[in-house]
């Protein structure tokens, strides 16, 4: 599910207009999103906009203009919310949940949505001094009102690493203890400060699936708000394939997969579960078994 090209406008030029977010949540042109605990309202595999008089509860913000030109915001409902009841005809989903099941655009806006609604919930006091914060530009930026510093939403940059035999023609995944065992994924892991990317990558793989590699390249990226990540995705080749172990700890199992067994995962078949479509592991896992089709 990654996105080559921005597909939503963010409107970036209406941020800096005073008392922004009143306007729009009074015009009734303006349309909203409305999220509550990661969630979404979707109606025929869209998100759900509703008009902003719809919402009684949330914290506000501004998302952009949708592809016609209308206006999108943001609510952040909180949890314990009862003025947002779905009706019939609509229901509450996740970015799992609706992989594969909307397109590009509404992706991104999904995204989007669901890690700028984290943000507001998360973090409504400075990081400096504890000071309660006020919300500037559209909800994208917070002041705070004792030490008068400026915070922006956090993303924190990961890499996720397929690792390919020196031929090519085998595919090595590691199974996460969080999984028990039943999900084979690519390898990830968080940059550490003073890192690039290129040695986070050499350093996690080795880490966790005990091989070194001999090459990068770098195949595309994805947001991924669990809870504010940017997934930097790689193929990469090992230099000795002999030495795959898992760490026993995060990593309880790695094991190295022939084109056919990945195809006959990705069909959903056999005892080895893969990524959900969701998620660019298995993206790269598909551009992969795809190589050389």
């Amino acid at each position: 599910m990654t996105i080559p090209r921005p597909s939503l406008d963010r409107a970036a030029e209406l941020r800096e207009e005073p008392d922004v977010l009143d306007r729009l949540r009074n015009d009734p042109a303006t349309r909203v999103i409305v999220v509550r605990e990661g969630r979404v309202r979707v109606v025929d595999s869209a998100l759900l906009r509703v008009t902003p008089d719809e919402v009684v509860e949330a914290s506000w913000a501004l998302l952009g203009r949708d592809a016609d030109g209308t206006v999108l915001l943001l609510a952040a409902a909180p949890p314990e919310s009862d003025a947002l009841d779905t009706a019939p005809d609509e229901i509450w989903l996740g970015l799992r949940d609706l992989g594969g099941r909307i397109d590009g655009q509404e992706s991104e806006l999904l995204i989007g949505a669901i890690a700028l609604a984290g943000w507001l919930r998360d973090a409504p006091f400075c990081p400096t001094c504890g000071g309660a914060t006020l919300l500037q530009q559209g909800g994208w930026s917070r002041r705070c009102l004792v030490c008068a510093r400026q915070h922006f939403p956090r993303t924190d940059p990961a890499v996720i690493v397929a690792v390919e035999s020196r031929d090519g023609e085998r595919l090595l995944l590691g199974a996460n203890a969080n999984w028990g065992g039943r999900m084979f994924s690519c390898f990830a892991g968080f940059t550490e400060a003073g890192e690039s990317l290129e040695s986070t990558a050499y350093r996690e793989i080795e880490e966790e699936s005990g091989v070194r590699l001999s090459a990068l390249r770098y195949v595309s990226s994805q947001a991924w708000p669990f809870p504010r990540s940017l997934m930097v995705g790689i193929r990469a080749v090992v230099d000795d394939e002999s030495a795959a172990r898992a760490d026993g700890e995060e990593i309880i199992e790695v094991r190295w997969f022939t084109r056919a067994e990945i195809g006959t995962a990705l069909a959903g078949h056999g005892p080895v579960g893969l990524p959900g479509p969701a998620s660019i592991a298995r993206a790269l896992i598909v551009d992969w078994y795809e190589d050389r089709a």
